[in-house]
């Protein structure tokens, strides 16, 4: 989720959200892609000396100063890089011959419209550049796999039982997976394995923690946890250790899989033993970087490049869907945090807990598909920035802005249709808005009660009985029937 809070950036009516938000429920925007640092970065249109900036600062600088949005950032593997090209391009030609221009308030008077400036992969050459930095990102990771797989000085200690390995690092991961059913993935796939297990090191031991605690001088008492004594604790003391500490666990040891925290390395053995937990979570992003599968090909992740291997593998067998289980769509309430599996059920809460009926609104405006969609993404931008859009008043939290729409009944007051009609709401604000997924372009074109009475309906032509009589091929084989045979010698 990006969204402006510095200050200075908010200005009075501007849209400060750099790029789709996500629902609490929905996954993580995941770690940083390798080789993209927090270096600073010059800005690609800003003339020379140009500033200097962090990448996240950058992204808002070029967005709020020239207009300028680079979609999906995330999967640039060069950022730097990539800057610096179009810096360079910018140079030499108009950014209108590498961007694709967005007019806002289209129809809103002149010095209200505003026009934002796309640079995305639909132009070959960024294509063709994202393509460049993903190849040679791939080949850095295929040379420090392969600088590992040499590597014969490796000498660590099984993460569940005593035993030493030295050498490749594939007999500590094979070891694990075989002996205690802690299954990494293959070792071929894996990648800065020693960055890897250091990281799952050290959420299930407090060796680092003991020992930075050790010899350290009080500086003020800790209520005992579990039956522990208080810590002493130095300072300064690193966020690293003191964050656990103040949390009520002095080692903050976590389960691999589910992320739960226990207060001693036997108590979470047993539970990642009985839950059968001896495991990664595949969903957690921070390991993503550690597998060579998520560097194979530009934008796709681990699964999409799996399910992709599998479709070909089952291509000559019968499909069988028998164990397929249905993943419930869960929609979000545009003015709260209640969801809902189905749709009937999240807008009867919306129309009780808020007053609003959108099936009303779509009746009333006569509202088509898209004319819906850029109505839930405004709504929904403007309750996140905290602000009513039935009298555009502001407030300090989305609590008090929905507290308010419900006391004043704002909730079925749009603004005029040239606000919220615009074409930067066909973008979604929410990029997991399951509500967008079940909006219907016209509910009367499948209700035959909802047909028009006075349209005509025109049948084909009948002929009559008589003429299908003259003209029907039974009736000459019925003649020929009747006449009498002809003999031999007739003509």
């Amino acid at each position: 989720m990006a969204a402006c809070s510095d200050g200075k950036a908010m200005r009075e009516g501007q849209d400060c959200i750099l790029e789709p938000l996500s629902f609490p429920e929905g996954p993580g925007s995941g770690a940083p892609i390798a080789g993209v640092t927090a270096a600073t970065i010059p800005c690609a249109l800003c003339p020379d000396p140009p500033p200097l900036w962090e990448k996240e600062q950058l992204l808002k600088h070029m967005l709020l100063e020239h207009k300028l949005v680079i979609a999906d950032v995330r999967l640039v593997a060069d950022f730097p890089r990539y800057i610096l090209y179009w810096r360079r391009r910018f140079s030499e030609l108009p950014i209108t011959d590498f961007c694709s221009v967005i007019q806002t308030n289209s129809h809103g008077p002149a010095e209200k419209q505003e026009r934002y400036f796309l640079l995305c992969d639909a132009l070959p050459e960024d294509r063709v550049l994202r393509e460049q930095l993903q190849q040679e990102r791939l080949e850095q990771i295929l040379e420090q796999q392969q600088r590992e797989r040499d590597d014969h000085t490796f000498q660590r200690t099984c993460m569940f039982c005593p035993e030493q390995f030295t050498g490749n690092r594939a007999l500590l991961l094979n070891h694990m997976a075989k002996e205690h059913g802690f299954n990494v993935g293959l070792p071929d796939n894996v990648v800065h394995c020693d960055e890897f297990l250091d990281t799952l090191q050290a959420k299930l031991d407090r060796a680092r923690m003991e020992e930075a605690l050790k010899n350290t001088t009080l500086v003020f008492p800790l209520r005992p946890v579990g039956g522990l004594s208080p810590i002493q604790i130095p300072s300064p003391v690193p966020c690293s250790i003191l964050a656990p500490v103040l949390q009520g666990s002095p080692y903050c040891l976590r389960c691999l899989y589910c992320e739960r925290t226990f207060r001693d390395k036997n108590t979470l053995k047993d539970h990642m033993r009985k839950k059968l937990h001896r495991k990664i979570n595949s969903n957690n992003k921070e390991y993503d970087r550690f597998y060579v599968i998520n560097y194979l090909e530009l934008g796709k992740t681990w699964e999409e490049v799996q399910s992709e291997d599998d479709r070909e593998m089952m291509e000559d067998r019968d499909d069988d869907w028998s164990d397929w289980q249905a993943r419930p769509l869960y929609a979000v309430c545009l003015f709260c945090e209640h969801q809902s599996e189905t749709m009937d059920q999240i807008y009867t809460h919306m129309q009780d807990s808020h007053g609003f009926d959108l099936h009303k609104l779509k009746a009333e405006f006569n509202l088509k598909f898209y004319q819906q969609v850029k109505l839930v993404n405004f709504i929904r931008r403007e309750v996140h920035q905290c602000r009513c859009y039935g009298c555009q008043k502001k407030f300090d939290s989305r609590e008090a802005v929905v507290q308010h729409m419900r006391d004043a009944a704002h909730a079925m007051t749009l603004p005029p249709q040239s606000t919220w009609d615009q074409p930067q709401y066909y973008f979604p604000t929410y990029e997991n808005d399951g509500l967008l997924c079940a909006l219907s372009d016209s509910d009367g074109e499948s209700d035959p009660a909802s047909w028009s009475a006075d349209v005509p309906v025109i049948s084909e032509d009948v002929p009559t009985l008589e003429a299908l009589g003259q003209n029907s091929v039974l009736g000459h084989l019925l003649e020929d029937r009747d006449s009498p045979p002809m003999g031999p010698g007739a003509v």
